[in-house]
């Protein structure tokens, strides 16, 4: 098929046409945009049932199950978007403005995006049974052992394409890697003056938080964007922080493909910082997920029937720029710990007889002592209906020394089989973020009998093929199993992680599904403002409503009690897929290998 991310508008209108020769018939000779959308409507029906009817064309029962099955899909979305609701509840018609391309509206085409011809050129090739998602074809014929031989190749297929794939990522354990970040520990020490003693002790490590240019640059070298980054974060007194610790995964020499994950997730670009300081401007809450709106008192968010979201501090180690919570996360040094709210806060658990689980996160509770960690838990410990408690934490990815004998002291004595557990939630990123150091610690924490979960935002960052594939692989390996890969939030100044929520279903079928079943634990969802998690591989919580003329898709969620009360949906505008796809093309991806993207909705 035509290679469709270097035309122009005009060539791409042509092959938008070519894709479907009757919608455009259609469009021109209809007298208005109502009679358009009937007429659609009724040739959408029509393919329809040609598609699964026993007695249509043979040209139709030719076609693949599976691109039929697309084809089915592709048909339900486009409905979708040539709805009356929908345009009115987006605001926009894309009907409308295929009306005006169809009948030579010049000023139309340059109105709209590359990536909203795109779309539609994606979903009038399947609606024809024309995706081209797959040229391959398996089929098992024969004997059983023949059968059974043809069925091992394929799988061995599978594996060694797998394999190729993963082959070309390091891991934090990787030998070179390993020794590099040794190399730069060492110079951190020097820097700093101190000693190796000192480098694992967390309260130095914490003390020495890294938040200056200055110290930054003395240390690893940075490029000209990321200094502007730090320069319009320091003028805008947008607090950035990095361990001593973490600065170790850095590339001394600079950015390169290795170590980008790890300095794109705690050096924030100039774009975000003013993103952010515009919408401090004009007052903008950038508390996307409304958190506000579900605390019932200060210190508790609630989303849920039986678990809720305890916040003792409000700080970190280390800011990862992502952090949905950014709105609230200030400066370590600006933190403060609360007796009174912390109780206030239990005290409320204690009288709701309904909670079972409390998540204690933040901010990041590990900044505080072991004294103030174990008077939290012996306080929920006695309540009675109380089963679990988990620890939200970074600190295994930022500062794993931060799991020390104490800490391991209290995990032991809370964590009662049959009574009550006492688990780890923690936010590895990216494989490099895998260490000996971090494997010294999940084993400390295992011996105690105690399980850790990785909770994955599921970013730009670790988007590439395979990647969050190979994530998830070296996490069980280490010993901590996969839980949830969240879409990252849909907040402005965070455009620089996003991407479609197409990218994170595609990983799911096409590379998550390849691992084993006990490797592929984490479930995708998307987190719904005020309402909690959706999940994203069913039709019935989510539907793509519109395309924009800037390309962006525009969905309907459903949140999760939508079958057992009458609960209010929310649209979400979705990143491009053209602007991703291109974005990788100029990182260096072969986009050919993301193209079934179109296909998942």
């Amino acid at each position: 098929m035509t290679n469709l991310y270097n035309l122009s508008k005009n060539e791409l209108l042509k092959e938008l046409w070519a894709s479907d020769f009757k919608i455009r018939g259609i469009l021109r000779h209809s007298v208005n945009l109502a009679d358009a959308r009937e007429k659609i409507h009724q040739y959408l029906n029509t393919l329809e049932r040609h598609y699964f009817s026993i007695y249509s064309d043979k040209k139709f029962q030719k076609i693949h199950i599976v691109e039929r099955n697309n084809a089915k899909e592709c048909i339900r979305v486009l409905k979708n978007i040539i709805r009356t609701e929908n345009e009115k509840l987006t605001g926009f018609s894309a009907l409308n403005k295929l009306f005006k391309l169809a009948n030579s509206n010049q000023n139309t085409l340059e109105k709209i995006s590359e990536g909203f011809i795109v779309e539609l050129i994606h979903l009038f090739r399947g609606i024809n049974g024309k995706s081209g998602i797959t040229d391959s074809v398996f089929i098992l014929e024969g004997t059983d052992e023949e059968a059974s031989q043809k069925r091992t190749e394929k799988l061995d297929e599978y594996s060694q394409y797998i394999y190729k794939r993963i082959s070309r990522f390091r891991s934090g354990l990787a030998p070179e890697m390993e020794d590099k970040r040794k190399n730069l520990q060492q110079k951190i020490i020097n820097y700093f003056k101190a000693t190796e003693s000192d480098w694992f002790d967390y309260k130095w490590q914490m003390r020495h938080i890294i938040k200056d240019m200055k110290t930054l640059t003395s240390l690893v070298d940075l490029n000209e964007e990321e200094k502007a980054g730090l320069e319009t974060a320091k003028k805008y007194n947008i607090p950035f922080q990095i361990t001593p610790y973490y600065l170790s995964l850095f590339n001394e020499k600079g950015l390169d493909s290795k170590d980008r994950a790890v300095r794109t997730l705690v050096l924030p670009s100039k774009k975000y910082c003013k993103n952010v300081h515009e919408n401090s401007q004009k007052h903008k809450d950038m508390d996307f997920m409304g958190e506000k709106s579900t605390s019932p008192i200060e210190g508790i968010t609630r989303r849920y029937p039986h678990i809720l979201i305890l916040k003792p501090f409000n700080s970190c180690p280390q800011i990862c720029v992502y952090c949905q919570r950014n709105w609230e996360i200030k400066d370590i040094a600006d933190s403060k710990f609360s007796y009174t709210i912390l109780n206030n806060a239990l005290e409320w658990i204690h009288n709701n007889k309904n909670i079972t689980e409390v998540l204690v996160t933040g901010g990041d509770p590990l900044c505080l002592g072991n004294k103030q960690i174990g008077d939290i838990l012996e306080k929920l410990s006695k309540f009675d209906h109380i089963e679990r408690i988990r620890i939200g934490t970074r600190t295994l990815v930022t500062l794993p020394y931060r799991i020390n004998d104490s800490f391991i002291e209290l995990l032991n004595k809370y964590n009662v089989p049959g009574r009550r557990e006492v688990c780890i939630i923690t936010h590895f990123e990216h494989f490099t973020e895998i260490t000996s150091d971090v494997i010294d610690a999940v084993s400390k924490i295992r011996k105690a009998g105690v399980s850790i979960y990785n909770q994955q935002v599921f970013t730009y960052y670790n988007s590439f093929r395979y990647e969050t594939a190979y994530l998830r692989k070296m996490l069980k390996l280490s010993g901590i199993d996969p839980y949830y890969t969240f879409n990252t939030k849909g907040k402005d100044e965070t455009i620089d992680f996003r991407v479609p929520i197409a990218r994170i279903e595609q990983e799911r079928k096409e590379e998550a599904r390849f691992l084993p079943g006990i490797v592929r634990t984490d479930e995708p969802v998307f987190n719904l403002p005020k309402l909690g998690k959706s999940h994203l591989r069913a039709w019935q919580d989510h539907e793509p409503i519109m395309i924009l003329d800037s390309g962006e898709r525009i969905y309907r969620f459903f949140p999760w009690e939508s079958k057992v009360t009458m609960v209010e949906d929310y649209l979400y505008k979705d990143v491009p897929i053209y602007n991703y796809l291109k974005r990788l093309q100029s990182d260096g991806e072969n986009i050919e290998e993301y193209g079934s993207i179109w296909y998942y909705f």
